[in-house]
């Protein structure tokens, strides 16, 4: 049994946060933080929309696009490193929202690669026959552990919500193959400590090379050449390490999602956010090949290649 994406959701806050907005507080320009990141304007929650709000709009959608009702849901898996609290988790808080009964419930936390370890995880469960529907959730409201003193991280980041329901699919579509991998000696690098704390120069160091590899190890497993690629979905944090993955590929630009420029870094929201978005506008569409592929803290990392539709 192959395991795929039956429906696709997201969700973002209405309150828009631009850069020239940010110039007004902090010692930064629009200039300096479009040239080294790509991002342009970012959303940002409310003080009374917590991580569950913004999951529940994503997974509604996801569902309502999947045909798949709240109660035929077997298993719920949210990747976040901002739950409304530490327990319970939000995945449980959905469960009840979502009317899912009968469906385990637990968040899963690999940062900015949440969601990769997420649609795995998922797979694992519905290729066993164990579970049918899977309903698996990327969503961050990051804006509450940024330090908005901090010019090197208050900029990148912002807040979102995506979502996907994986079930059975027939057997040339679906994931194809995965990495998951992880080296908690870079753990240093990219931590919490009350604020998100990061060497830029490590992790973007790190980043540029482990997403081209993972890129093409996913390939390689999935007994696919470059050329058989015809969308890629990386994390959205920094246009610039996208782009070297896209060029490892040798893709051309309109071949890459791109929402950093709209939404910042969303964390383990960003791809999830990207998948839906990219179903939305036509950029994917029945039969292509998707290869999805993040990087976070931890370090974390992950990427998989799958053929799209059921």
């Amino acid at each position: 049994m192959k395991a795929g994406v039956l429906g696709v959701g997201h969700f973002v806050p209405e309150k828009v946060v631009t850069n020239f907005d940010l110039e007004k507080r902090m010692d930064t320009s629009d200039e300096w933080i479009r040239t080294r990141t790509g991002i342009e304007e970012r959303r940002i929650a409310s003080d009374d929309m917590d991580t569950s709000d913004m999951g529940f709009e994503a997974a509604k959608k996801a569902l309502e696009h999947a045909e798949v009702a709240g109660e035929d849901i077997d298993l719920i898996l949210v990747a976040t490193v901002t739950p409304d609290m530490p327990f319970p988790s939000v995945a449980c808080i959905l469960q009840e929202k979502l009317g899912a009964k009968k469906a385990a419930a637990m968040d899963l936390s690999a940062a900015c690669s949440g969601f990769m370890y997420g649609m795995v995880t998922a797979a694992q469960f519905i290729e066993s026959g164990a579970y049918k529907h899977v309903l698996v959730v990327g969503v961050e409201k990051l804006s509450k552990i940024v330090d908005w003193e901090d010019r090197n991280t208050a900029v990148l980041f912002g807040d979102g919500a995506g979502a996907v329901v994986m079930g059975p699919v027939s057997e040339e579509k679906g994931i194809l193959s995965f990495e998951l991998g992880a080296d908690g000696s870079g753990g240093k690098y990219l931590y919490q400590d009350q604020y998100i704390q990061m060497s830029g120069r490590e992790v973007f160091k790190f980043a540029v090379r482990q997403m081209g590899e993972s890129c093409v190890n996913v390939i390689e497993k999935a007994g696919l050449k470059r050329e058989d690629v015809d969308f890629l979905i990386p994390h959205q944090a920094n246009m610039r390490i996208m782009e070297s993955a896209r060029e490892r590929l040798g893709l051309p630009l309109e071949k890459m999602s791109t929402t950093v420029r709209s939404y910042g870094n969303t964390s383990s929201a960003s791809i999830p956010i990207s998948i839906s978005e990219a179903a939305e506008n036509g950029q994917i569409k029945d039969g292509d090949v998707i290869v999805l592929v993040g990087f976070g803290g931890g370090l974390t990392w992950g990427a998989i290649a799958l053929r799209w539709g059921r």
